[in-house]
This record gives C-alpha cells, structure tokens and sequence, in this order.
C-alpha cells in the first residue's frame, strides 16, 4: 500500500474520530435514529436529482447502503438506548476492522500475511484493553449492549465487503447512491422506536436555540466531512486494496475520537488509553507496511489467482485489481 493511501486512510480516521464529538453536539437535540436518518436523507435527495447511478451492480449498492448505512446504526444506537456507554461503544464498533479481515479471507480468499495477522492482533489487543479499562471506569455495560454493537461493527464490516466487491470506477458516486438505501428504514425505525412527537419536536425547534443551531453544526459536519468526504475516500481505498490492508485503519478510529473529545470537549484521557492508544497504532503500522503484492508469485510457484474480476477504469492504462498486500 503507497505511502500517500496510508497517510489518506489515517486522515479518513481522524475524520471518522471528529465525527463523535460533533455527533455529540447533534444527539443533545436530535433523537440518535432520526440523526441517522437525516444524516443520509440530506445526501439522498440531491444524489437522486443530480448524480448518475454509479456502473455497479445492484446488489452491492444495496449490500454497501444495508450493512454500512443500516445495520451498522441500527444497533450501534440501540445499543447504546440500552446501556452502551458512548465511548466503550466507539471502541467496540472497531471490532469491523478484524470482522473485515476474516470475512475477506473466507468469503473473497484475500491471503493474510503473517505480518498482517499481527498487526490486526496487536491493534485488537490494544483496543481490548481501551474497551477494558473504559468498561470498568463507565460500571461495565450489559452483556446485550455489547453483542448488539459487535453486531453493528458486522455490518459496517458486511458494508466494507460490498464496497470492494463493487469496485465503482467513481467512488464518490457510490457513497452518495449508497446513501439513499438508509433514509427509509431508519425513518421508519425512529418513528416506531422514537415516537412521532419526540421526532416533530426535534425538526420544529432546531432553530430556536443555541443547542439546536450547534446540533445543526454537528450535522452538517457529520453529512458533509464524515460521510461524504470520509467515506468517498474509504471507499477508494478499498476499491484499489485488499480488504484486509484497508480495514485496520478503522482501528485508529477511536485513538483519533479520544482524542479529539479531549480537546475539543474537554474529555480527560487517562495516561493507560493513552499508552493502549499508541499500541492501536503500532498493531496497525505494523500490518499496514512491509507486505509484498496481493497475489505476488510465490517463491517456485505460479502466481496466486485473484478472486475477483479485474475492471478497467475508463481512461486507465491498467486494470483495477487488488495491490499491495500490507
């Protein structure tokens, strides 16, 4: 993987970090479902009228939009309703990253290199030991809070998949048409689960104070850097890399929220995440550097097939396919 992708997937995480204090100042209005859905509707409706459909197939439009838009923020937030302390859940959520790496071994036969599989496991026992201390400093979560928020970091992961597998010759036009797969059934789910008042009183009085106009900030950060710019991003990279070298990146997440909340919102860190934090990176450096070429001859042997179709981009010289392993 090129210096210049590992420098634009770690800003793609200090983005996705600044995401969760200006998600903070969006839930201290906005109900967390309808946040969601508005998050994704204010992408969807000019995608409609103004963007072409991307040249890929349906099914991993739909996959990308149900497991990354979806799944993902249905029970990240329900976790959360029912007990999830935000910062563990933050943590937690990384879980993608190696659900990712697995799902593209078993599923697309992405090989994972020895360093790979370290770093992943480094990075994992760093994040283990935040979700731990943090655990213990929030009085721990419920056991249900936990594996619904593993359940949405499977999503992002499924989400992940489907936007390899898509592999659009236009990345950004396949994060805005994957937008408009969640606006209605997270609708749907607000106003079930969050009740058609709670959701008219947060559109009506949005503007009426200074907590509404700072959730409205919040949002538009949210709709424009995290998730357009963010995942526009990501999801290039995962169309030129294998899964399994992108993936961990998702890791530094976390490090960068931490962080992030410290300064802005004035959150104190404890100096052992801060330590842990150090070890994410590491684990992630470590996996991220040094690999030889996804499907590079082996030493005596033929070169490895690669199990997806190669694509040419219009006006590239080359056909798109995996590159190189970390």
């Amino acid at each position: 993987m090129p210096a210049r992708d590992r420098a634009l997937a770690c800003l793609v995480a200090v983005l996705w970090g600044l995401n969760f204090p200006a998600t903070e100042l969006a839930l201290a209005h906005f109900p967390p479902l309808l946040l969601v859905a508005l998050r994704f509707a204010l992408l969807a409706v000019p995608t409609v009228l103004l963007v072409p459909r991307p040249r890929v197939p349906v099914r991993w439009l739909l996959g990308y939009g149900l497991g990354f838009g979806v799944l993902q923020f249905l029970f990240l937030y329900t976790a959360m309703d029912v007990g999830m302390p935000p910062g563990l859940a933050s943590i937690v959520l990384q879980s993608s990253a190696p659900f990712t790496v697995l799902l593209g071994a078993f599923l697309l036969r992405e090989r994972l290199s020895g360093r790979q599989a370290a770093g992943v496991l480094v990075a994992v026992a760093g994040l283990a030991g935040i979700a731990l201390h943090r655990g213990a400093a929030d009085g721990g979560a419920p056991v249900a809070a936990v594996l619904l928020t593993l359940a949405g970091g499977l999503g992002w992961a499924l989400g992940n998949l489907s936007s390899r597998l898509a592999r659009p010759p236009r990345p950004l036009h396949l994060v805005l048409w994957m937008s408009v797969v969640p606006p209605v059934p997270v609708a749907a789910a607000s106003l079930a689960l969050e009740g058609p008042d709670r959701v008219l009183t947060a559109l009506t009085t949005a503007t009426s104070s200074t907590t509404g106009w700072l959730a409205l900030a919040g949002l538009a950060y949210v709709v424009v850097l995290a998730t357009l710019l963010g995942s526009g991003l990501w999801t290039s990279l995962m169309a030129r890399h294998p899964s399994g070298v992108v993936a961990p990146f998702s890791m530094l997440v976390p490090v960068a929220g931490v962080s992030s909340s410290w300064l802005l919102l004035g959150d104190r860190t404890p100096v052992v995440e801060v330590a842990l934090g150090a070890v994410v990176v590491a684990g992630v450096l470590v996996g991220a550097t040094g690999g030889r070429a996804a499907g590079a001859r082996r030493p005596g042997g033929p070169a490895a097939p690669d199990p997806l179709p190669q694509r040419r981009t219009p006006g590239a010289g080359r056909p798109l396919g995996p590159s190189l392993r970390a």
